[in-house]
C-alpha cells in the first residue's frame, strides 16, 4: 500500500488558521475543515456507508460539497458527483449504470429499480460542525476514489473511475507548473460535478491555498472581485463574457492565473488576453487524466499560447502513428465502470488513447487539431469540424461555434453550423460564408448557419455536439439546403 497523507489534515497541523473555504457568507481555516471532515465522516458511516460504498453527490456548488467528497475519501468510499440539472430520469440512468444506491440530496430523491432501492441522505445530516478530534489521516494512493461522468459531447456519458492518486498526482504536477502559495485564493468557477472543478480542491489542498466557491448564481465578474480571487478556472466562453465587462478585465489582469480548458479556445480570444496582459494558461484535459495534461507555463508567449502547452509531466503524451493523441502516468484513470467490471482500453505499451487528434512541435508543445470521431466525409473530402469553429470564432461577434454533419443526398453529408454572436452583432449567414471562403476552401464551408438554440445557451462549460445534431434533425429541411 502506498500511504498518502491527507493534504487538509496536513494543511490543519502545519498551517491551522490558514484559510481553507471561502463562501459568500463562511470562511473556513484548514482546522475547521479537518474537524468538519472528521466529524461528517463519522455521520457518513453512521447512515450505514462503508469502504468501497458509492455515494451519489447531487448538489450545487457550495461549502457542503468539498467537505463530503474528502470526507468520503477518508473513508475509502467512492463519491460519485452528479449534476443537479439532469432530469431525474437522466440521474436515475446513471446511478443505476454504476450501481449507486445511496445520493446525498437537498431534493429527497426516492426510487426503486433492479439495482435496488436509492436511499436519500440530507446534506444538512451529514455536514456537522462539532468538536472533533481527527487524528492523524493517512490515505492509500491506490484506492477507488471518485466516479465522474464524461461530459458525453461526442456520445453517452462514461463513468470514470478515479484512485485517490489520480486526482493527487494531476494536482500536483499541476502545482509545479502554476505556482499556489498559502493565501492564495483559486474562484471555483467550473462545477464540482466536473473533474475541473474537484481538481481544484486538491491543489488548494496541496497547496495550503483557498478555494473560493461562488454561489450557484452570482456573477463571475462580481465574484472575482468578492472573494479576491487570485487564481481561477475558465472555459472560453466564460472568459469571452468577462473581457465585454471592464471592470472585469480590471480585475483578471489582477489575477496571477487564469487557467482555460473545458474545449477548443478560440485563437482570437487568446491573441486578444494576451493583448490586454492577462495571466492566461491553456491547457488539453480530459476527464480521464483527473483534469490537465498539458498546460502552457506562466508567461508563456503568443506563440506557446497557440498552443496547449507542454505535457505536465515528462514521458505523459505522445502522438500515435494516426495522429491520435496518447496519454498515460499517475493521474490515467483505472477504467471505465460497466456492468459492475471495470474496462481500461489501452494500448499493447500502456498508452491510453483520448480520441483526439493533434501534434508536437519542434519545442516539445502540445497542438490539438479535433477529435477523431468528429471529422466526416462530404463528396470524398475529409472535414474536421474544428478547424472550421475556429475560423468562425476568429470573426468579430462570434461567441461560439459548433459545425455538425447532417445527411445529403447529393454529397453524403454537409456541415451546418450552430453560431452564438454576443448582443451586438447582427446574425448574417451570408457574413459568415463571405469570411470563411477568405481562409478555406468551398467545401469546407458550410452550407448553412443556423442560431443557436436559446435552449441550449445555459451550456456555458461545453458545448454538447449530441444536442446540436438533434437540433439540425428537428430543423425543416429547408433551413441548411441552400446554396
Amino acid at each position: 500500500m502506498s500511504e498518502l497523507r491527507c493534504p487538509i489534515n496536513a494543511a490543519a497541523e502545519e498551517r491551522p488558521g490558514s484559510l481553507a473555504l471561502l463562501t459568500s457568507h463562511r470562511q473556513l481555516t484548514y482546522r475547521d475543515y479537518d474537524r468538519i471532515c472528521a466529524a461528517t465522516l463519522e455521520n457518513i458511516q453512521r447512515a450505514g456507508l462503508r469502504t468501497g460504498d458509492l455515494l451519489a453527490i447531487a448538489l450545487p456548488n457550495g461549502v457542503q460539497y468539498p467537505i463530503i467528497f474528502m470526507a468520503l475519501m477518508r473513508l475509502g468510499a467512492i463519491a460519485c458527483p452528479v449534476s443537479v440539472k439532469l432530469p431525474i430520469r437522466a440521474l436515475l440512468r446513471k446511478l443505476e449504470a454504476v450501481h449507486c444506491k445511496d445520493i446525498v440530496s437537498p431534493y429527497g430523491i426516492s426510487h426503486t429499480s433492479d439495482v435496488g432501492r436509492l436511499y436519500s441522505l440530507s446534506p444538512a445530516a451529514l455536514v456537522d460542525e462539532r468538536e472533533c478530534d481527527p487524528g492523524r489521516a493517512t490515505l492509500d494512493e491506490n484506492q477507488p476514489a471518485s466516479i465522474f461522468f464524461t461530459s458525453g459531447s461526442t456520445g453517452e456519458p462514461k463513468p470514470v473511475l478515479h484512485r485517490y492518486g489520480n486526482h493527487y498526482r494531476n494536482a500536483e504536477a499541476s502545482n509545479a507548473n502554476i505556482a499556489l502559495k498559502p493565501n492564495d485564493r483559486w474562484l471555483v468557477a467550473l462545477p464540482m460535478y466536473r473533474v475541473a472543478g474537484v481538481s481544484v480542491l486538491f491543489r488548494c489542498a496541496i497547496a495550503r491555498a483557498a478555494a473560493a466557491i461562488p454561489r450557484p448564481r452570482e456573477a463571475l465578474g462580481e465574484a472575482l472581485v468578492r472573494y479576491e480571487a487570485t487564481h481561477v478556472s475558465l472555459v472560453a466562453t466564460q472568459l469571452y463574457r468577462l473581457l465585454e465587462q471592464p471592470s472585469s478585465v480590471d480585475a483578471l489582469r489582477r489575477m496571477k492565473a487564469i487557467l482555460l480548458g473545458g474545449s477548443a479556445v478560440p485563437e482570437s480570444l487568446v491573441e486578444r488576453a494576451h493583448g490586454l496582459g492577462l495571466p492566461i494558461h491553456v491547457s488539453y484535459g480530459l476527464t480521464e487524466m483527473a483534469s490537465q495534461a498539458a498546460t502552457t507555463p506562466t508567461g508563456a508567449s503568443i506563440e506557446c499560447l497557440r498552443s496547449s502547452g507542454a505535457p505536465l509531466r515528462p514521458d505523459t503524451v505522445r502522438i500515435s502513428a494516426t495522429g491520435e493523441i496518447e496519454v498515460r502516468g499517475p493521474a490515467l484513470f483505472e477504467g471505465y465502470v460497466r456492468d459492475g467490471a471495470l474496462e481500461r482500453p489501452l494500448t499493447a505499451d500502456g498508452w491510453f488513447p483520448t480520441g483526439d487528434l493533434g501534434w508536437m512541435d519542434a519545442e516539445g508543445r502540445l497542438h490539438v487539431a479535433g477529435r477523431r470521431d468528429n471529422m466526416f466525409v462530404s463528396g470524398g473530402e475529409n472535414i474536421q469540424p474544428e478547424e472550421i469553429e475556429r475560423h468562425l470564432c476568429a470573426i468579430p461577434g462570434v461567441v461560439r461555434a459548433v459545425v455538425t454533419p447532417v445527411n445529403d443526398p447529393e454529397y453524403g453529408s454537409v456541415g451546418v453550423a450552430f453560431v452564438q454572436t454576443d448582443g451586438g452583432a447582427h446574425f448574417s449567414p451570408r457574413h459568415l460564408r463571405e469570411k470563411l471562403c477568405e481562409e478555406l476552401p468551398r467545401f469546407k464551408v458550410p452550407k448553412a448557419f443556423l442560431v443557436w438554440p436559446d435552449h441550449l445557451r445555459h451550456l456555458d462549460v461545453k458545448a454538447s455536439r449530441g444536442e446540436l445534431k438533434r437540433a439540425v434533425a428537428e430543423a425543416p429541411p429547408t433551413l441548411w439546403r441552400t446554396p
